[in-house]
């Protein structure tokens, strides 16, 4: 199971974290990534981090300002986000895949978590 951190409402500009802890014990075998869901839009990617070594994947979106990383010793996944826009508003959730590669699609997940709320204002 996944379980992402309390989302919070903040002004734009600033930085917040989000966290999704993982009971799985084999928690380094699976890749992580995170996506967005907005009313009246389907879920978009955000950030996929793999589960051994190679690179991590981002969306266009988010290049430069959000950076996805692992705690494998603590079963959490984080994602850093920073200089917050109102259009990075949203519902985001985390979702893991066994031994799979970091993708875009969110049928590439097969484990999600609930979601949590960011909302950004101007």
């Amino acid at each position: 199971q996944l379980e992402e951190s309390v989302g919070r409402s903040v002004q734009a500009g600033v930085s917040l974290r989000l966290s999704c802890a993982a009971s799985e014990t084999t928690f380094s075998m699976y890749t992580f990534a995170w996506f967005l869901l907005s009313p009246g839009k389907d879920r978009n990617f955000v950030a996929a981090i793999p589960w051994g070594r190679g690179r991590t994947l981002y969306a266009d979106s988010v290049k430069g300002r959000f950076t996805i990383y692992r705690n494998n010793a603590n079963n959490t996944v984080y994602l850093e986000m920073n200089n917050l826009k109102p259009e990075d508003t949203a519902t985001y959730s985390c979702a893991a895949t066994l031994l799979g590669a970091p993708a875009a699609r969110p049928v590439a997940y097969q484990i999600w978590g609930q979601g949590t709320q960011v909302t950004v204002s101007s």
